[in-house]
């Protein structure tokens, strides 16, 4: 694979830039979510092409069901697609997704201000 050249290639190496005062990610499930797409895509448990008609087609349902389309619903159909991809892929069925949903809900219900939430 070739190295961009010129302005990709600046661009390449810049950090990803925010708004005036926002953070990158407003919560860290959002970052972790990304990271996990992107982990399995380098992987090779699916294509780059693959997850770009994932996250358009998760974001076309989420439109056709009346989501505000701003920008603050991102993350969530990252969150979408990821899960799309893993049960099509056969990655995690549906049932492994809900039982880790429903640990994960379950631990942080039982976990002291402050702590960080852990799976026993």
């Amino acid at each position: 694979m070739s190295q961009p050249e010129g302005a990709c290639a600046d661009a390449a190496l810049q950090p990803i830039r925010r708004a005036e005062g926002e953070p990158l990610f407003a919560e860290p499930w959002e970052a972790q979510a990304l990271a996990l797409a992107i982990a399995l895509q380098q992987s090779g448990c699916y294509t780059a092409v693959e997850w770009a008609d994932a996250l358009g087609a998760a974001i076309k349902r989420a439109q056709a069901a009346g989501d505000l389309d701003d920008g603050s619903t991102y993350y969530h159909h990252v969150l979408s697609a990821l899960e799309h991809l893993v049960q099509e892929k056969k990655i995690a069925t549906a049932d492994l997704l809900a039982a880790k949903k429903a640990a994960w809900i379950e631990a942080y219900e039982h976990t002291p201000h402050g702590k960080p939430v852990e799976l026993r």
